[in-house]
């Protein structure tokens, strides 16, 4: 009989708003947990795979930002977007005493607190994109308006190409 596997704190927060998503999983055993190779490893496009962010700006506020995994944050746009002089990435160390994930299993959705949240303009074309389910091996796939309507969020133009 196969193992049911637990659901993530993200996974039940969708479950109580009544939001419907799908679960995907993937192998870790090879250790390659970047987001293109999820991507691979689940069988669906980069432009329909995300990452989450997590960076603070000037005033100390954290900030998350979503953005397809082929892609790079601009740090202005998203100082823009979050109305900040600067924005920076948080240090890897602090990821899981601020969010309650570690790197590589972040999601936005289910955070300790409710952080200010954007999710980049690509995906208002897409009928659903693929984020992580809060654990790594574990992928969650739903709406992106849902996923904006969950984590109180906003689209905003953030990246920059780096194929």
């Amino acid at each position: 009989m196969a193992k049911k596997i637990a659901k993530t704190n993200a996974a039940r927060m969708l479950d109580k708003e009544k939001i419907p998503y799908e679960l995907l999983h993937y192998s870790v055993e090879d250790g390659k947990v970047d987001g293109v190779s999820v991507a691979d490893k689940i069988g669906y496009s980069p432009e329909l795979v995300y990452k989450t962010l997590v960076a603070s700006g000037v005033s100390k506020q954290i900030y998350v930002f979503v953005i397809p995994v082929a892609e790079e944050l601009d740090l202005k746009k998203a100082a823009k977007a979050a109305g900040e002089k600067k924005i920076d990435m948080i240090p890897v160390k602090d990821i899981l005493s601020l969010t309650g994930y570690v790197r590589g299993g972040c999601s936005p959705v289910g955070m300790k607190k409710p952080f200010p949240t954007f999710v980049s303009t690509e995906a208002e074309q897409l009928s659903q994109l693929i984020v992580s389910a809060g654990k790594i091996g574990m992928q969650l796939k739903l709406s992106p308006t849902e996923l904006v309507s969950v984590t109180k969020g906003y689209f905003a133009e953030l990246t920059t190409s780096i194929q």
